[in-house]
């Protein structure tokens, strides 16, 4: 399997191709997930680093887990409490990591850009496990391979993204991925949390949810990131959910087969109701958490060759 980059820093710098290569060999990795034994050799004398800035449960545990299964030694920065807080700056990070000598490193970040910045200054493979409002690549393609397992093909859906579009790299990154496959994307939410310029994004935009759902095949809804208002942007969680939390009365509009998706950690009874988020012939929520292990396998093994390839020519 051929992968030409160095790293993984976003959806954007990915040809279709690309796309489906990584896909292809995560379907690999769901199968060796789901079997006895879990172990690969392909990171094997590797050394992965996690940095997370940002606190996250799922996304930090799923890169942990998916090193660890293809055998490299993995390394968690608690970067709360480091350097950074006494007024290291990026780059200072950057070159005492260079000093570490190691080969993956997987980046979530509050900054946009801040990840690509570390990737110009260190001399190893850089995942980004989100920056900011930019993007969060692997989720993107967690999402893509859950999709096209349920449906059959990523080509030519009609895909809704419902709820804060505008604080969510995950939507930026799954806008990004399903145009590049030809799907057609749908945008559904109040004004207020739309992002400026989304008539250049593609998509179609909707402020009302039985209007955006019609015959669409996956909802896609994100979570509420109040963390990441300052007010003013819904009138109540309790009104929020009445006009755009997804309910069966709504999920109606969509066609009978359509799946429904949430990145987490969901809030339920304001984005969602809680049945049918556990609604199993409905939801593949948990399909997505799943499939973020074997997604991140697949990135990190395609990134390792380009890294080992590289290392060779320089030897």
């Amino acid at each position: 399997m051929t992968f030409a980059h160095r790293h993984l820093l976003g959806i954007e710098q990915l040809h279709p191709t690309d796309i489906t290569t990584i896909l292809d060999l995560a379907d690999n990795y769901v199968t060796l997930n789901r079997g006895a034994s879990k172990r690969s050799d392909v990171l094997s004398g590797l050394t992965q680093i996690n940095m997370f800035f940002e606190n996250s449960t799922r996304t930090q545990a799923s890169f942990e887990l998916a090193g660890k299964r293809l055998g490299a030694d993995v390394m968690n920065m608690a970067m709360q409490a480091s350097s950074i807080k006494k007024g290291e700056t990026l780059i200072d990070t950057a070159m005492t990591l260079n000093a570490m000598h190691p080969d993956l490193l997987v980046v979530r970040h509050p900054q946009s850009g801040a990840v690509d910045l570390l990737a110009q200054k260190v001399n190893c493979a850089v995942l980004n496990a989100g920056d900011g409002r930019h993007e969060h690549p692997t989720q993107a393609l967690l999402d893509a391979l859950t999709i096209r397992r349920s449906k059959g093909r990523l080509h030519r859906l009609s895909v809704a993204i419902c709820g804060d579009i505008s604080h969510s790299r995950v939507a930026r990154s799954n806008i990004m991925l399903l145009n590049k496959m030809e799907s057609r994307i749908r945008l559904i939410g109040p004004p207020t949390l739309m992002p400026a310029g989304i008539d250049q994004f593609g998509v179609e935009v909707f402020e009302d949810m039985h209007e955006g759902l019609q015959d669409v095949d996956v909802v896609m809804m994100l979570r509420l990131q109040l963390e990441r208002m300052d007010g003013g942007f819904i009138p109540s969680p309790r009104e929020y959910y009445h006009r755009y939390g997804l309910d069966a009365e709504k999920l109606a509009q969509a066609k009978p087969d359509a799946i429904i998706m949430h990145p987490g950690p969901m809030n339920r009874g304001v984005e969602i109701d809680g049945t049918l988020a556990d609604d199993i012939n409905r939801s593949v929520i948990q399909d997505q958490v799943e499939m973020g292990v074997a997604v991140r396998m697949a990135v990190m093994e395609l990134l390792a060759q380009n890294q080992r390839h590289t290392n060779g020519q320089a030897a």
